[in-house]
């Protein structure tokens, strides 16, 4: 429910168009590409069962070359979570992190499903080959196999967290608690690893294949430690990062400044974020995301941070010279995304602050809508207006109170403020419920899929 407040039109000259040697569209190919080699991977596991199977005899044959696949799957897609999380600039500047996330959120409920099918279906196998019951064979794998008692618990923690990640149990976490717990997994998969060589039908004895298993988790444990923990202590020893400053945007909202040597050397980009880590009392344990408020400045970094939860309500009562740790830029919500001449930023909350920063850089015709509850609540205004002033932009304020204004989030509604939106990119960040609505609106105003761009930090 929304009612227009107030429409900002100035009359400086339109943005210059595109520069030169600015991508037209996003690299679409590395999405398709990094699809096509995870699938590859998982024909290639199963070429390994099939390869090392003569035949299958029976129901026990049957239920434990069952239980010999969906182990050797759960295996491989370990070490595929990993890579998906473990930041690699190429994969988070052209895929994105929230699509990163999404396919490590998918693949994590394979694993768990896999894991769980696999321990079933090889204890029943068992049980039937060797004329035992379940209970007594479950005792005899856990206890009398090797590395299988590392395994069960490590196989128990992949379950906890699948519990916890669910959508019923994450609404009741907070953000720092639920990545906190996330960590478990690293110790899960160091606990399961060994069972699968010392007992896995096709490892034991197939050097070739223990070689290529090594290699597989090796390579993904090198990534994870370069560039979650390499490239981020380097970073902070170079760019000593502290706050130099915090100010009120609206009520509940804040934009703290960071400081620092050689920011240049970052590259941030408009549209991306850090996870920041701000070394003051109660905040130092937690790395939270918050996108750039402002293209990055040889001389300081601004986030703009609405108080949501006990780490972002912290933000606001930060002194001046809290050292600060930030890994990044991460994200891929910039400018190589474009596809189109006219560009729409569709904002909500606080999620106007990677969009401020797009609408400060991006070149061509951009308008601006930014929706929020109240007109109090509309952070950076001032700064919006004067960026439209000075590029000759347009942009909407939409606020839900006053309620007899309303209008609602739709294909209508937006159609009369951007009568040419079906011709647009759109750049779109907000609260879930707002983007999920203005995706079914952009849709239904004929915006192709590949040119809504989107990236959101719900976990």
């Amino acid at each position: 429910m929304a009612t227009t407040v107030h429409d900002r039109r100035a009359t400086a000259p339109r943005a210059r168009p595109p520069a030169p040697g600015t991508p037209p569209h996003p690299p679409l190919s590395v999405a398709a590409l990094s699809q096509l080699a995870i699938w590859a991977g998982a024909a290639a596991v199963l070429a390994l069962w099939w390869s090392d199977t003569t035949s299958v005899v029976g129901p026990a044959g049957w239920l434990t070359g069952a239980g010999r696949i969906t182990g050797l799957l759960a295996g491989y897609a370990c070490a595929v979570l990993l890579l998906l999380m473990a930041r690699v600039p190429v994969l988070d500047r052209t895929i994105g992190s929230d699509r990163l996330a999404r396919w490590h959120a998918m693949g994590g409920r394979y694993v768990v499903s896999l894991a769980l099918a696999h321990t079933l279906l090889i204890i029943w196998g068992y049980a039937l080959t060797s004329h035992t019951g379940v209970v007594d064979q479950t005792t005899t794998l856990v206890f009398h196999y090797p590395d299988l008692l590392k395994g069960t618990i490590g196989f128990l923690l992949f379950l906890a967290t699948g519990v916890l990640s669910a959508r019923a149990a994450r609404r009741r976490l907070s953000y720092e608690t639920w990545h906190l717990l996330h960590f478990a997994t690293y110790l899960a998969v160091f606990l399961v690893f060994g069972h699968q060589l010392s007992n896995g039908a096709d490892f034991v004895g197939n050097r070739p294949a223990q070689l290529a298993w090594y290699a597989l988790y090796g390579g993904v444990a090198a990534l994870l430690l370069w560039f979650r923990f390499a490239v981020p202590a380097r970073r902070a020893l170079r760019h000593r990062l502290w706050v130099s400053g915090v100010r009120p945007e609206a009520p509940g909202v804040v934009s703290v400044y960071v400081t620092g040597d050689r920011l240049d050397e970052l590259r941030a980009e408009p549209g991306q974020f850090f996870r920041w880590r701000f070394l003051a009392p109660g905040l130092w344990w937690a790395a939270n995301p918050y996108s750039l408020s402002a293209a990055a400045h040889p001389s300081f970094l601004r986030i703009t941070v609405k108080a949501a939860g006990g780490h972002s309500e912290a933000l606001a009562r930060l002194k001046p010279g809290t050292r600060v740790l930030a890994e990044g830029p991460y994200g891929a919500l910039t400018a190589r995304r474009r596809r189109a001449e006219k560009v729409l930023l569709l904002g909500g909350g606080v999620g106007i602050t990677p969009l401020r920063a797009l609408f400060e850089t991006l070149p061509g015709e951009v308008t601006l809508i930014y929706r929020a509850r109240r007109p109090e609540d509309l952070a950076l205004r001032a700064e919006l207006d004067q960026l439209a002033a000075a590029r000759g932009a347009i942009v909407h304020y939409v606020v839900d109170e006053p309620v007899e204004y309303s209008s609602p989030l739709t294909t209508r509604a937006l159609r009369r403020l951007v009568p040419d939106l079906a011709e647009r990119d759109v750049y779109l960040c907000g609260p879930p419920g707002m983007a999920e609505a203005a995706q079914r609106a952009l849709r239904g105003a004929g915006v192709p899929r590949r040119r809504i761009h989107h990236e959101s930090f719900a976990f």
